[in-house]
């Protein structure tokens, strides 16, 4: 019964997602947590992607971390950034000026078409501390090898 259980808490995931980039463009890393709907961390991670710009970081966090609730079989997700263009464009309410960005919000609503039921949310950044620090700690990794 505990491995049904289990299924069940990952069906519905809140995920925060964050970018750091030192300069812009620069050196980036994402960083992603996925919750369940108690709170508890199910999944973490981040990862150096390169050097990029700060818009371009935000969707990848954003599409990695969508790629993870699929893995993890979610069928419902409420996405908590602090990127106000990233939500904007996301929920539709500003379009995208930037040519490079247009594809990736392609791919955002394409992943998202995956779920049964999606929202997404502007948070303060201090809510969404962790991503970032996922973020900041890749980047490091990658200056120290």
């Amino acid at each position: 019964m505990a491995e049904v259980r289990e299924a069940q808490e990952h069906r519905s995931l809140v995920i925060h997602a964050d970018a750091a980039v030192r300069g812009n463009p620069g050196e980036a890393g994402i960083g992603v947590v996925l919750f369940d709907i108690d709170g508890r961390v199910v999944e973490e991670f981040g990862r150096f992607i390169g050097t990029t710009t700060e818009h371009v970081a935000a969707y990848s966090a954003l599409i990695e971390a969508l790629r993870a609730a699929i893995a993890l079989g979610a069928d419902e997700v409420q996405l908590q950034s602090a990127s106000d263009l990233l939500v904007r464009q996301v929920a539709g309410t500003q379009e995208v000026r930037q040519g490079g960005l247009q594809p990736l919000l392609v791919e955002t609503r394409r992943l998202l078409l995956r779920f049964r039921r999606w929202s997404i949310q502007l948070l303060p950044r201090e809510a969404t501390k962790r991503p970032g620090e996922l973020a900041n700690l890749s980047i490091d990794r990658q200056r120290n090898k």
